[in-house]
C-alpha cells in the first residue's frame, strides 16, 4: 500500500468518526445548561415584579361651604378616614377650580392625614406606588406617611413643594427612604432607616410638618385626590 492510499484512508477514518460524535444525542447535563426544561432557566435575569393593582382612590365630597375631615367628606364608603396632630382646627376640604381637597392652612402646629381600607390591608412591596393631585403656599412640603400593621409609624424622605398649581406626582414607595414619626407630636425620630417592611400596612396618607398659616396668602398645603397601588392583605 502506498503512502498516498494509507493517507487517504486515514482521512476517511477520522471523518467517519466526526459524522457519528455529531449524531450522538446531548448529555442530559448539557440540555439543561443550554436553558433546555431541566432548569438551565434557573440561571437567567429574574422576572420583573408585576404591575401593583389600584388599592383605593379618594376625590373627597365638597359641598358649598369648607367643611371639616371627616367621614362625611370620605367619597370612598370603602375607606376610614384619620387626622393625627395636635391642633385645635381640624384640616378643612373645598374646592378650588373644580378640585376637590383638603387644605391644611388652619394646621397648627402640623396635621396629618391618612385613610384606610375597612377590610384589607395593603402590601406595598415591590411595584406598590403612590398618586397624586396636590400644590402648595409657602415652603411647606408634602410627604407619605405611613402606619404598619404593628402600630409602627413612618414618614418618607419623599417631598413635594410644586408652588404654580396642581399637578400630579407619581412615586413608588420602593424609592422611598423613611423615618419613624411620633404620631402626637409629629415630630421624627432618630435616623433614616436601612430597611422597613411595607408588606402589611394599616393607613396611607400625606403629612405637612410645617404650620399652616391660616386664611388667605401664606403657607399651606392642598391635597386633591389620592390613589394607592398595592395589594390587598385581608385583615
Amino acid at each position: 500500500m502506498t503512502f498516498r492510499t494509507k493517507s487517504v484512508l486515514i482521512v476517511l477514518m477520522f471523518a467517519a468518526a466526526a459524522v457519528v460524535h455529531a449524531q450522538e444525542p446531548a448529555a442530559a447535563g448539557g440540555r439543561q445548561g443550554r436553558g433546555g426544561r431541566g432548569g438551565g432557566r434557573a440561571g437567567g435575569a429574574p422576572q420583573a415584579p408585576a404591575p401593583a393593582p389600584l388599592f383605593f382612590r379618594e376625590a373627597w365630597k365638597a359641598g358649598a361651604q369648607a367643611a371639616p375631615v371627616t367621614q362625611a367628606v370620605v367619597a370612598s364608603p370603602d375607606l376610614a378616614v384619620a387626622v393625627y396632630g395636635k391642633t385645635p382646627n381640624e384640616p378643612e376640604v373645598n374646592e378650588e377650580g373644580g378640585v376637590n381637597h383638603v387644605w391644611t392652612g388652619l394646621c397648627a402646629p402640623s396635621c396629618a392625614v391618612t385613610l384606610k381600607n375597612k377590610n384589607s390591608f395593603a402590601d406595598l412591596t415591590g411595584k406598590a406606588h403612590m398618586k397624586w393631585y396636590a400644590k402648595v403656599s409657602g415652603f411647606h412640603q408634602i410627604r407619605p406617611v405611613v402606619k404598619l400593621a404593628d402600630g409602627t409609624w413612618l414618614v418618607g424622605d419623599f417631598a413635594d413643594s410644586y408652588l404654580f398649581d396642581y399637578h400630579e406626582v407619581d412615586f413608588h414607595f420602593a424609592d422611598v427612604r423613611w423615618m419613624r414619626l411620633d404620631i402626637d407630636s409629629l415630630t421624627t425620630k432618630g435616623g433614616l432607616l436601612d430597611k422597613v417592611d411595607l408588606s402589611k400596612v394599616d393607613e396611607i396618607g400625606f403629612v405637612d410638618l410645617t404650620p399652616g398659616s391660616g386664611h388667605g396668602l401664606g403657607g399651606y398645603s392642598d391635597m386633591g385626590w389620592m390613589e394607592v397601588y398595592g395589594k390587598p392583605v385581608a385583615r
